[in-house]
């Protein structure tokens, strides 16, 4: 008589687990600097050492490529060893048994591709694309290049008026990032490898909250230069600008076309999100540098860009993305169908929503989706329902952001692609037709496609639609004017100058096309000192901060603080802020989870506090 046994992890098979968990660890916390090939072959190593050995294309292909890196990294290597490389890992792809053979020759490919200029600069120059000063990561990671270590340490210490100026050194809205930023800076944290990446924005968050805002006094500000610079746009990124050219002693003029400051920030982003008097404690800070404003302006309209060259040494372009995309289905220009971006327009402008009784579907997987969502929900909706043509893990919106909306009523109706509005004899929308989707193979962004399923189509009854499938730029008056676009975006080189018109420089969103507010603000820095070296100066922005010397303490694993929020049958109620703060006491003991890299681990900032951008 046979007897079955209940098996149960061995101490090798654990310690297996172990590792494996350690290695992703550290993949996830790599610092910028390292070599990605040799990355790439050390985890090409780690399959190969899966492989059972059985079929060739595992036992004797992997083993070439390997052979293959090795000799890119060794200088041994020339262009025909790439195409080598590429035509192995192709046949490995196409001939291996198992997943294990096929996954490692994709990831080779993959490589082979993205990281193109390693290889070739291996190869050509025999040496490392990548720099080997081992930059700080949460640092590299921020695209405004905020001293992330030094405003953490010293909100630790609880001195918040010197953190908030050490963030203002290089991004002057503070609030608005505590608030709202998408963190990059997190990802590649290296606290991941003993347990999860410090809350730096919840750390920033606590800074802006427990400082005195209005008794931290303005940068001194150089000499003046009697330059005088346009500014068109009164967005993150054209404030940001603003503010740093007037500390360079450069006079600057915003033109806004709406009739406050703020762009996407007060016309995007809902006030549950972003209270209104938390943007103007960044707004007031930028203009007591002395920015002048003209509110109602409208380029083309109200004056022309001829006047503005004519009037000003330099002029900037941060119209940012504030007009929506096409929404080409039938039925599209029916009454109530409304675009994410008119809405959230009159939601910045306070004008009153009453969606009481009606039913509200919202297309789209976005962040600006959610909002929209959101929103509806606190204009009393009815019934408010997502409509995406991917699963819910597929949504490009935060998790933070999907889960709020389903805490607070929203639902979701996935696998689902627009298909016809059907309207009423008045021409109002009643209900959204939508087509079952199908999942199907992963497109270039490691997502599944949507395919059409052999199903009926659905309707959905719905008296308001709101579409949030993606938002576009209004640049047909700069063409006009010679300035360089593609697909509607402005033309830049890497320092945000145009092409073919010498002073005019852009930046943002109108340039890169829609992204987050850090990456808008980093531009913004960017082009500041740009037109500062145009104009023929060199000035340098510092601060006269002292940065607390890092904690001998032991750097144990300890779990991560994270903020929280009001109850979700309180907060869909209301336009207030949902997000609730850190305590002084969570703010010490997340601080202190901080490995100060900028001391240990991976060297020091070049030049202490004082760094030219």
């Amino acid at each position: 008589m046979s007897r079955l046994t209940v098996m149960t992890d061995d101490r090798a098979s654990s310690t297996t687990l172990t590792l494996a968990k350690e290695f992703k660890q550290r993949i996830i916390a790599s610092p910028p600097g390292v070599c990605l090939v040799e990355m790439q072959l050390a985890m090409l190593k780690v399959c190969h050492a899966q492989s059972c050995g059985k079929c060739v294309p595992c036992r004797d292909g992997l083993g070439k490529l390997e052979d293959l890196l090795e000799d890119v990294l060794n200088n041994r290597a020339t262009e025909n060893t790439l195409a080598l490389i590429e035509k192995t890992a192709k046949n490995i792809e196409l001939s291996a048994d198992c997943a294990i053979g096929f996954e490692a020759a994709r990831m080779v490919l993959v490589g082979l591709d993205g990281l193109q200029e390693d290889y070739i600069s291996h190869v050509k120059h025999h040496r490392c694309s990548g720099s080997f000063e081992q930059p700080i990561p949460c640092i590299d990671q921020c695209p405004a290049h905020v001293d992330i270590p030094g405003y953490i340490a010293l909100t630790g210490a609880g001195r918040y008026e010197d953190a908030v100026r050490l963030i203002r050194k290089d991004n002057p809205f503070p609030v608005a990032c505590a608030l709202i930023c998408e963190h990059p800076c997190e990802q590649r944290c290296r606290r991941n490898m003993l347990d999860s990446s410090v809350n730096i924005r919840g750390l920033k968050r606590s800074a802006v909250d427990f400082a005195d805002l209005d008794s931290i006094p303005v940068p001194p500000k150089a000499e003046p230069t009697g330059k005088r610079i346009a500014i068109i746009g009164g967005g993150p990124s054209g404030l940001t600008t603003a503010y740093f050219l007037q500390l360079m002693g450069h006079q600057t003029v915003v033109f806004e076309e709406k009739p406050a400051l703020g762009g996407m920030l007060r016309y995007g982003i809902p006030n549950y999100r972003f209270p209104r008097k938390r943007l103007a404690q960044d707004i007031d800070y930028i203009l007591k540098t002395g920015v002048e404003v003209r509110l109602n302006t409208q380029i083309g309209r109200d004056i022309s860009m001829e006047d503005l060259e004519k009037e000003y040494d330099a002029i900037y372009i941060s119209i940012g993305a504030q007009t929506d995309k096409n929404f080409d289905i039938e039925g599209a220009d029916s009454l109530n169908v409304i675009s994410a971006v008119n809405l959230l327009r009159d939601v910045g402008l306070e004008k009153r929503l009453d969606f009481s009784g009606l039913k509200v579907a919202v297309i789209g997987g976005g962040n600006v989706a959610m909002d929209c969502a959101r929103t509806a929900i606190r204009a009393n909706a009815e019934k408010v329902s997502i409509i995406y043509r991917r699963q819910e893990k597929d949504m490009t919106a935060s998790p933070v952001e999907v889960r709020g909306a389903i805490e607070e009523g929203v639902e979701l109706f996935t696998l689902q692609a627009p298909l016809r509005v059907e309207a009423d004899e008045e021409g109002k929308a009643v209900a959204l037709w939508t087509q079952p989707q199908i999942s199907g193979l992963y497109d270039r962004n490691g997502r599944p496609k949507s395919n059409k399923a052999d199903k009926d189509p659905i309707r959905m009854p719905a008296d308001i639609i709101l579409v949030a499938i993606g938002q576009d730029i209004e640049s047909e008056q700069f063409e006009e004017q010679g300035i360089s676009t593609k697909w509607n975006r402005i033309i830049t080189d890497e320092g945000g100058k145009t092409t073919g018109n010498p002073g005019v420089f852009s930046g943002g969103d109108c340039v890169s096309g829609p992204a987050t507010v850090i990456k808008a603000i980093a531009a913004g820095k960017v082009v500041a000192a740009n037109i500062d070296e145009y104009l023929g100066y060199h000035h340098e922005i510092t601060v006269d901060v002292d940065i607390p010397s890092p904690l001998m303490n032991d750097k144990l694993p300890s779990g991560r603080i994270h903020l929280t929020e009001r109850e979700a049958c309180e907060r869909k109620n209301d336009f207030d802020g949902i997000e609730n703060a850190m305590s002084r006491e969570e703010t010490i003991q997340e601080a202190a989870r901080c490995l100060r890299c900028d001391h240990y681990g991976c060297g020091v900032l070049r030049g202490g506090r004082e760094l030219r951008w």
